[in-house]
């Protein structure tokens, strides 16, 4: 006799359904088949050393087992319930019903333990979407799988729980969450403040209309001018995530095996901040068996890349179509998977070698063409996608010990959130344009219009400090976010003059 399940097989952040097919037969050994990996070969050593430590006495019989579709690669442990579940079926010892319309998915130990698996969430969904009735799963990951609705969800820390459920000895009540729940659990106020930061007013004010517009930042100042402080605290102004953020992200890190067990989703907006000595497939993505990259990680969320021109050329090379496209395509002989990549980045540098060039104080003491030569680490291409691009100045004593307190950071993500609603009414018809970073040619040409007056401003600015032509339309566009901030329909003169000041890295003398 036959007996089938279902579980569930990742490919990036998609899952298949896979058929478990077992069938007892008369060979002198187990066989598993339909291209498992090793980790899939070794579950029969798993489930039959856990159900003798568990004290079933099963009968000594051989079994096949077939996983289909037998052209797509299985990984990983997540097969082992399943099938323990079929060969307990094909015992005798738990009804054929309760396999049928189940997804079931989880790792044994050999004590009969059920442990935690990655993608639950996506698996959820696919089991929903083809009509299943129910996913099986470890307890670990019954919060991640319940907040898909329209699916029974049933977690177990063990196998003899199960069994009992199974068998009908005890009964259960499906597990529901609710994802507005989810994300009021998380204190957002243990974010760190942007008001701890004494001084910095001008690059606080370029932060805000970073976060409201989505730009892209490079952060360039001497060592000690607080850099790194004011980047860790962008994520804490931008606005919270909503539902379908949440659970985009939530998918990302559940592949990756980064979710925590408490959270039950992704509640905060990530904050990925990887070392200058990263790898390009550890950033954009990749591997024998692909997996999401920082980039990937941060989406929804900001990645900080501190002392940007210590990071190779080619690892920063590669993220320049992700920073366009919104998303990383990995290709590999048999498959390709999409991974979504809509950050913010947020750099920081050190303006040249002995990092002291243009410091109040401090004179330099690199050599002529030094400050050229440590500038052009990072591409022109890579900066052209960066639009803000400010200087940071040492905070002076007397700002460092004043009383003085500046806007926290729930009162600047307020003024954010407003700013980014009035994008989302802008481009509500548009396909993924959600904020003015993000504007294409047309939407340009059609949001960013300036008058006469306005025209003749830029002209002379961009004259008079030999910006470069590539300034031009990010320099709008910053122009443009800062109009939302001040709830204006148009860009008026005063918004372009504040939007050049944030292009330092463009002028031509810069450096020399």
């Amino acid at each position: 006799m036959l007996f089938k399940t279902n579980c569930c097989a990742l490919q990036g952040i998609e899952a298949s359904i896979v058929t478990v097919e077992l069938n007892l037969w008369r060979n002198t050994k187990n066989v598993i088949v339909g291209l498992p990996d090793n980790a899939v070969k070794e579950s029969e050593f798993r489930i039959l050393n856990a159900f003798v430590n568990m004290g079933y006495n099963v009968p000594k019989k051989f079994f096949l087992v077939n996983l289909s579709p037998a052209d797509l690669k299985k990984e990983g442990s997540s097969y082992d319930l399943p099938i323990a579940l079929c060969l307990l079926a094909s015992f005798g010892l738990i009804p054929i019903e309760m396999l049928i319309d189940s997804l079931i998915i989880g790792e044994l130990t050999l004590e009969g333990k059920i442990k935690g698996i990655k993608g639950a969430l996506i698996m959820a969904a696919e089991a929903k979407r083809k009509g299943l009735k129910r996913i099986i799963l470890p307890l670990r990951n019954v919060e991640e799988a319940a907040v898909v609705d329209g699916i029974e969800v049933y977690g177990f820390s063990n196998l003899n729980d199960l069994i009992s459920f199974m068998t009908g000895e005890i009964a259960l009540e499906p597990a529901s969450v609710e994802i507005e729940q989810l994300l009021a659990r998380q204190d957002i106020g243990a974010l760190t403040d942007i008001a701890d930061v004494k001084g910095q007013s001008t690059i606080k004010r370029a932060m805000e209309i970073a976060a409201s517009g989505g730009h892209n930042m490079l952060l360039v100042g001497p060592p000690g001018a607080g850099k790194t402080m004011l980047a860790k605290r962008l994520a804490g102004i931008l606005p919270l995530l909503n539902p379908d953020e949440a659970i985009e992200t939530t998918k990302i890190h559940s592949v990756a095996g980064m979710l925590s067990p408490l959270s039950g989703i992704v509640s905060r907006r990530p904050f990925r901040s990887p070392h200058h000595t990263i790898s390009d497939v550890a950033l954009v993505g990749g591997g024998t068996n692909p997996q999401p990259g920082e980039i990937s990680l941060a989406h929804n969320g900001v990645l900080f890349l501190d002392e940007l021109p210590e990071f190779k050329r080619g690892v920063l090379e590669v993220m320049r179509q992700p920073i366009e496209d919104r998303k990383i395509t990995v290709t590999r002989a048999r498959f390709t998977v999409d991974y979504p990549a809509n950050f913010m980045l947020i750099a920081s540098m050190n303006p040249c070698p002995c990092g002291y060039y243009n410091h109040p104080e401090k004179s330099c003491t690199c050599p002529k063409g030094a400050v050229q030569r440590y500038l052009s680490k990072v591409s022109g291409p890579l900066l052209d996608r960066i639009d803000i691009q400010i200087e940071v100045a040492p905070v002076p004593f007397e700002e460092l010990h004043s009383g003085y307190s500046s806007d926290s950071s729930e009162t600047v993500r307020e003024r954010v959130t407003r700013a980014r609603k009035i994008q989302q009414e802008r481009f509500r018809n548009l396909k993924s344009q959600y904020t003015n970073a993000q504007m294409s040619s047309s939407a340009f040409r059609k949001y960013c219009k300036i008058d006469s007056m306005t025209q003749v401003m830029i002209k002379g600015a961009m004259k008079k400090l030999q910006l470069s032509a590539r300034a031009y339309n990010r320099i709008l566009k910053v122009s443009r976010t800062i109009a939302d901030l001040d709830n204006s329909l148009n860009i008026q003169s005063k918004h372009l003059a504040e939007a050049i000041q944030y292009r330092n890295l463009d002028r031509d003398n810069w450096g020399k």
